[in-house]
C-alpha cells in the first residue's frame, strides 16, 4: 500500500503565528504624491492602449486576424447569417407589432455596432424572438388594435403604425441606456441571479406566448390586442370557423419540410459542409409561388405589403414614452443581456477565448441606443441565427458584418421581391425555430430528481410567466428563486460520514475514539442561520446532550450538595461525600437567580471537586457528559457575521463550562482576523483553541488524554 509521511511540528494557529511572519497584500488605492498627482490614476502609453483595447476589442482579434485561413470561412457565414437575419427580422417584427421591414433595420444597425464593441465573436445579433414580443406587449398597451393610443404629446398626425414605431424605438433607447448604464457601472455580474433554470422557465413560457401570437397568423385570422395566451387562444376559437385554408395549408407544408429539413441537418451536421438554409428556400419558393398564383387577390391571403426601399431618418426617443415603459424597459434590458451573454459565453468556452460581461453590457447598449434611433427595436442574439454563424465556420465578427451589408441590400435593392410573401409563412418560420426553447419542459422531471428546489423555480417561473405576463413572471421568478436561496442559506443540513479518526475505519490506532455523526454546515454563516448552526441545544443530536441543560443541573446539583453540608447531612470521609441521613432529600428547586445556574460551576468552597460522572450522593442526578472534546471544522465557513459571531461564542462558553473541551481547525484567516477585531477571545474563549489542521487537534487531543478507556469520546463537527 502507497503510504505519505509528513515530519512537522504539532500547529496550532497561536503557535504558527509565533514562528512565521505574515505576509500582507497591499491593494492599490488613489495616493496623492507630494504634487498633488494621484499616483495610481496616472496615464501613460501602456495604459492607454490597454483602455483603448478594453473598449474597442475588435482591435484584439483584427491584429491576429488570419486573412487565408479565415476570410473564406467569414463570407460563407456571413452569407448564410445575412439570409436568416433577413427572414427573421421580417418574422419578429410581426412579434414586435410592427410593419415587417423594421425587422430590417434590427437586423442592421445593432450588427455594426457591435462589430467596433462586443467581444463576443460568434454571437449574430439582432431581433430576439422573446424581446420582440415583450416590445409588442408595450407597443399594443400604448397603441392597441382597436380603440384610441394612450394620450402622449408627439402622437399627433401620426399613423398608427408610426405611433408603434415611436413607441418600440423609444422604449429600445430606454433599454439601451439601462445596459450601458450598467456596463459603465460594472454591474454585468447581476447577470448570476438569472439562474439557468429561471431563464429556461422564462424562455419555455415566452415560446408559449410566441407561438399563441403566431397562430392568427398560421390560421389567417384577424384577433385584436396582446392580452395573454388564453385571451388570444379563446378568441381564435370563437372565430376559429374564419380560418383561411390557403394559410393554413401553407403553414402546415412549410412548417413540416423545415422541420425535416433542420432535423436531417442536426443529425448529419458532420458530414454536411454547411446546414441546409431551409428557411431562405422556402422563402424564396413561397414568394414565387404567391406571386405566380396572386395569393392576395384570390385566396385573401394576408401578405408583406409594401417594403419601402432605404432607410427613415433618424428620430429622437420620446420622453413621455420613458415614463410609460420604464418599468417593462428594466427586465427587456435584463433578458436581452443574460440570453446574448449566455450564447456568447458558450461560443467562448468552445473556441478558447475571453468575453467581459461589463462590455457586452455596453456593447449591447449602445446598438440598442444606436439602432432606436434609426428605428429598430430591441436587439441581443437569436440562439438558431447564431448557431447557423458558428457552424457556417464563422470566425470572427467579419462574418455578422457581411450579415449585416446582406441586409442593406435587400433594404436598398430588392427589398421589393420580399412583398407577396404571406405572413403565414412568416408565422410558421417562428413556430418552427421555437423547438429548442418548447423542448426545455423536458428539463421538470430530470430537476425534480437532482434538485427539488430548481425545479420549483422551474415551474413557478414558467406558469406565472404565462399567466401573468414575460415582465411580471420574470419578476415572481426572482423572488422565488431569492426565496430558494435564503431558504438554503437558513437551513442547516445535516450528513452522516465516516472518516480516518473513526473507530469503526481504518485508523486502528485510534479505535478507542468514538466520532460522532458530523453536521455540514452552510459556508455563509449569518444572522439568518447562526441559530441553527451555533446554538447547540439544537445540535443535541451531534453531541449527545444539551450543554446548557446539564450545566443549569449541575449548578442545582452543587446547590443541593451545600445544602446539605451546611446541615450537616453530608459530610467528607476517606471515599468521598457520605450522605448520613435517611430521609429522602429533594433536588433544589430555588429558581430565585436563574442567571446563576448559567454560570461555570464553583467548587471553591465545597471540600472536594464533583466528578459529575460518577455516582453522586443523596441520589442527585445528573445527566452524563461522555464528550471530553469537540472539533468544529471550519473549512467550509468563509463568513460570519456579527450575529453569528455571537451565537458561536455563546455555544462555545456553553460547551467548556461542562468541560468539553473546543478546538476549532481550518479556519480562514478573514475569519479569524474579524475574531480578533471584534474582541471575541476572553477568559473562557481562547485563541489557543484554533488549529491549523484537523489532525493537528487530534494529535493535541492524544496528547492531552491518552487513550486508555473505551468510553472516551471525541465529537467532531464540520
Amino acid at each position: 500500500m502507497k503510504q505519505y509521511v509528513v515530519a512537522r511540528p504539532l500547529y496550532s494557529e497561536d503557535a504558527f503565528a509565533d514562528e512565521h511572519e505574515k505576509i500582507h497584500r497591499h491593494h492599490k488605492t488613489l495616493r496623492l504624491t507630494k504634487n498633488g498627482v494621484c499616483v495610481n490614476c496616472s496615464c501613460d502609453l501602456k495604459r492607454a492602449k490597454n483602455a483603448a483595447l478594453s473598449l474597442l476589442p475588435f482591435i484584439g482579434w483584427m491584429r491576429i486576424y488570419q486573412l487565408k485561413e479565415w476570410l473564406l470561412s467569414d463570407i460563407v457565414s456571413g452569407v448564410s447569417t445575412g439570409l436568416v437575419a433577413v427572414l427573421q427580422g421580417l418574422a419578429y417584427s410581426l412579434l414586435a407589432s410592427l410593419p415587417p421591414w423594421y425587422g430590417l433595420f434590427t437586423a442592421f444597425f445593432p450588427v455594426i455596432i457591435y462589430f467596433f464593441l462586443g467581444t463576443s465573436r460568434h454571437i449574430s445579433v439582432g431581433a430576439f424572438p422573446v424581446l420582440s414580443l415583450m416590445v409588442g406587449a408595450v407597443v399594443t398597451r400604448l397603441v392597441p388594435d382597436e380603440g384610441p393610443p394612450v394620450n402622449i404629446t408627439g402622437f399627433e398626425g401620426l399613423t398608427s403604425d408610426e405611433q408603434r414605431v415611436m413607441v418600440a424605438a423609444s422604449v429600445t433607447f430606454l433599454m439601451g441606456i439601462m445596459q450601458l448604464a450598467m456596463g459603465l457601472l460594472q454591474v454585468g455580474f447581476i447577470v448570476m441571479y438569472l439562474s439557468d433554470t429561471l431563464v429556461s422557465g422564462f424562455t419555455t413560457a415566452a415560446a408559449v406566448h410566441i407561438l399563441v401570437s403566431q397562430l392568427k397568423f398560421v390560421l389567417g385570422l384577424v384577433v385584436p390586442g396582446l392580452s395573454g395566451p388564453l385571451s388570444i387562444v379563446y378568441k381564435i376559437f370563437v372565430q376559429i370557423e374564419k380560418t383561411n385554408v390557403c394559410d393554413l395549408v401553407t403553414s402546415i407544408l412549410i412548417m413540416g419540410v423545415v422541420f425535416i429539413v433542420k432535423e436531417i441537418n442536426d443529425r448529419y451536421k458532420a458530414k454536411l459542409p454547411v446546414p441546409i438554409p431551409i428557411e431562405v428556400i422556402m422563402t424564396v419558393i413561397a414568394c414565387g409561388v404567391s406571386y405566380a398564383f396572386n395569393f392576395q387577390v384570390i385566396y385573401k391571403v394576408d401578405v408583406v405589403g409594401r417594403i419601402p426601399l432605404g432607410y427613415e431618418s433618424p428620430m429622437a426617443p420620446n420622453m413621455q414614452i420613458f415614463g410609460q415603459t420604464a418599468v417593462e424597459a428594466f427586465p427587456m434590458a435584463i433578458v436581452g443581456f443574460a440570453v446574448a451573454f449566455s450564447v456568447a459565453k458558450v461560443y467562448s468556452v468552445k473556441h478558447d477565448y475571453i468575453i467581459d460581461g461589463n462590455q457586452e453590457l455596453i456593447a449591447f447598449g449602445a446598438s440598442n441606443i444606436i439602432g432606436a434611433a434609426f428605428k429598430s427595436f430591441a436587439a441581443s442574439t437569436a440562439l438558431s441565427r447564431s448557431a447557423v454563424q458558428e457552424s457556417t465556420g464563422g470566425k470572427t465578427q467579419i462574418a455578422g458584418l457581411l450579415s449585416a451589408l446582406i441586409v442593406m441590400v435587400v433594404t436598398l435593392a430588392i427589398g421589393f421581391l420580399l412583398e407577396p410573401l404571406p405572413k403565414s409563412v412568416l408565422g410558421a418560420v417562428v413556430i418552427v425555430n421555437l423547438k429548442g426553447m418548447l423542448m426545455q419542459i423536458r428539463e421538470v422531471p430530470h430537476l425534480w430528481r437532482r434538485d427539488r428546489p430548481d425545479c420549483v423555480v422551474w415551474v413557478v417561473t414558467c406558469l406565472a410567466s404565462i399567466l401573468l405576463g414575460l415582465d411580471l413572471g420574470l419578476a415572481v421568478g426572482l423572488g422565488i428563486e431569492l426565496l430558494t436561496v435564503v431558504f438554503r442559506l437558513v437551513r442547516f443540513w445535516t450528513k452522516f460520514s465516516l472518516d480516518l479518526y473513526d473507530g469503526q475505519g481504518t485508523g486502528k490506532q485510534y479505535a478507542p475514539f468514538t466520532i460522532k455523526p458530523m453536521c455540514n454546515s452552510d459556508s455563509y454563516f449569518h444572522v439568518c442561520n447562526c441559530q441553527f448552526g451555533f446554538n447547540l441545544t439544537l445540535m443535541c443530536f451531534q453531541v449527545g446532550f444539551n450543554p446548557l441543560r446539564v450545566l443549569r443541573k449541575r449548578n442545582k446539583a452543587l446547590r443541593t450538595i451545600r445544602k446539605l453540608l451546611k446541615k450537616g447531612e453530608l459530610q467528607m470521609t476517606s471515599k468521598g461525600l457520605l450522605l448520613t441521613s435517611s430521609g429522602p432529600i429533594e433536588e433544589s428547586e430555588d429558581e430565585s437567580n436563574m442567571e446563576e445556574l448559567d454560570q461555570p460551576t464553583d467548587f471553591k468552597d465545597l471540600p472536594v471537586q464533583v466528578n459529575w460522572n460518577s455516582e453522586l450522593p443523596a441520589n442527585i442526578q445528573v445527566p452524563r457528559v461522555d464528550v471530553h472534546s469537540l472539533i468544529l471544522d471550519f473549512s467550509a465557513v468563509s463568513f460570519l457575521d456579527i450575529s453569528a459571531l455571537k451565537g458561536l461564542k455563546a455555544a462555545l462558553k456553553e460547551l467548556i463550562r461542562v468541560e468539553v473541551e473546543v478546538y476549532i481547525v481550518a479556519c480562514d484567516e478573514y475569519i479569524l482576523e474579524k475574531l480578533h477585531s471584534c474582541k471575541f477571545f476572553d477568559d473562557e474563549v481562547k485563541s489557543s483553541m484554533f488549529f491549523l489542521t484537523l489532525h493537528d487537534a487530534m494529535l493535541h487531543i492524544l496528547e492531552k488524554h491518552p487513550v486508555n478507556s473505551e468510553n472516551t469520546k471525541v465529537c467532531e463537527k464540520v
